[in-house]
């Protein structure tokens, strides 16, 4: 017998992509409010490789090369 969540699955797959995104963000969203440290446990490490950087610890690399080499790569 299906669970309700492979009956769910099988009807959203005939939705519209537009209709399935909506539903997908809503779901997103959902998750997100069960989980509320994430935000402040990524404004803790954004402010770790900031101060890395900063202090000469880490370099950054400029996104233009970094979107070059994935270009090499995926291509």
């Amino acid at each position: 017998m299906p669970t309700m969540v492979q009956k769910l699955k099988s009807q959203i797959k005939k939705l519209p992509a537009s209709q399935r995104a909506e539903l997908a963000h809503f779901l997103i969203e959902t998750l997100e409010r069960e989980d509320e440290g994430w935000e402040s446990a990524w404004d803790k490490e954004l402010d770790r490789r900031v101060k890395e950087i900063k202090s000469g610890r880490a370099r950054g690399t400029p996104a233009a090369k970094v979107f070059a080499r994935l270009r090499e790569r995926y291509s």
